[in-house]
């Protein structure tokens, strides 16, 4: 079952806004299916394939005003940014450990002989594209496959893009299909749907930080200029800033600004997933996920380990809903889009 629609009458009530022309375009050439808003650009679906991404990833995504809210390095670096996590592209969706291989942290930066088990997402195919009025919807399959390039996980997604003329909305409902045998999502603090956003949108640093992936290795993130940098996470559980790290919630919003563009962007669980309410991998440097499958490291032991297995042959969906809004977006007004 999907969210319900945001339809333009909802839009037109809460945020006194009109729908737009939404335009996907696939360019075979560059493997990439580009989203236009009344000609202007939104995002893009790109699959360069393994030797350039490890899986298929939205990039970049922009806001209704046309400031990125994406990092652009490492395929497009900006003055100013980080230059971590060469895994964090865009907005994605892989996990860290399933059935012992890393799908989360896999880059064509991590050395050829590295001792870890890393596990690859192909894009297969594109099922459908239909452009519209106020909503696009893109359907993609994908492979997960593991070291050794044995299918593991049929992935079919559905992406919709929705627009007003003060919002931008990507609904995203991803089905995982286990091929030949069972497949274990082991208790993992890397997950599961990840966006990694511009430097303005980040939380202002006051100290160097040192964050260690599920494998005990360890990236140093420095402390850097602040000058423009705005983010703060906001919890539906009202909790803020750093705070809302390994705590469960509904959404979560970043709010920030890009170039005198104020901005809200939520990230939106649906009570149908494995997991809801989603734990928050929320980070002030600028990943900002939602893990519902991580129960025990994600809560520092407090709650049960998650060890979801999905047997062979079934299916599993995942439904979340990133919303860009420019302008405020009161707690009250955002509740309205996730009833």
């Amino acid at each position: 079952m999907r969210y319900p629609i945001i339809t333009l009458l909802i839009f037109t009530s809460m945020l006194s806004s009109f729908a737009q022309s939404i335009q996907l375009t696939h360019n075979e050439a560059q493997k990439r299916v580009d989203v236009t808003v009344d000609g202007k650009p939104f995002t893009a679906y790109i699959y360069p394939g393994p030797t350039v991404l490890k899986k298929p990833v939205l990039y970049p995504i922009r806001s209704a005003g046309g400031n990125f809210i994406t990092r652009g390095w490492p395929l497009d670096p900006r003055p100013g940014e980080r230059t971590d996590h060469p895994h964090h592209v865009g907005m994605w969706f892989n996990y860290g450990d399933v059935n012992g291989h890393d799908f989360w942290n896999n880059s064509i930066q991590v050395s050829p002989d590295s001792k870890e088990t890393f596990g690859t997402i192909v894009h297969t195919g594109i099922k459908s594209m239909k452009s519209g009025k106020g909503r696009a919807e893109l359907v993609v399959t994908a492979d997960w496959l593991d070291k050794d390039g044995k299918l593991m996980l049929q992935e079919t997604t559905t992406y919709a893009f929705m627009a007003t003329a003060t919002s931008r909305v990507i609904e995203r409902i991803a089905t995982l299909k286990a091929a030949g045998k069972d497949v274990l999502f082991k208790d993992n603090k890397e997950g599961m749907i990840g966006l990694r956003v511009a430097r303005q949108l980040e939380q202002p640093a006051t100290k160097p930080e040192v964050f260690t992936d599920a494998q005990g290795v360890a990236t140093k993130v420095p402390i850097m200029n602040n000058e423009g940098v705005t983010g703060l996470y906001h919890s539906a559980e009202g909790l803020e800033g750093d705070a809302v790290w390994g705590t469960r919630a509904p959404w979560v919003k970043l709010t920030g600004k890009i170039n005198e563009e104020d901005l809200s962007v939520v990230l939106i669980d649906n009570p149908k997933n494995v997991g809801y309410p989603t734990y928050w991998h929320a980070r002030g440097y600028g990943l900002f996920a939602a893990n519902p499958l991580g129960a025990s490291v994600m809560s520092s032991g407090k709650a049960p380990s998650m060890n979801y297995t999905l047997p062979a042959g079934q299916s599993v969906t995942f439904r979340y809903k990133l919303l860009i809004q420019s302008g405020a977006l009161s707690d009250s007004a955002l509740s309205q889009l996730v009833k």
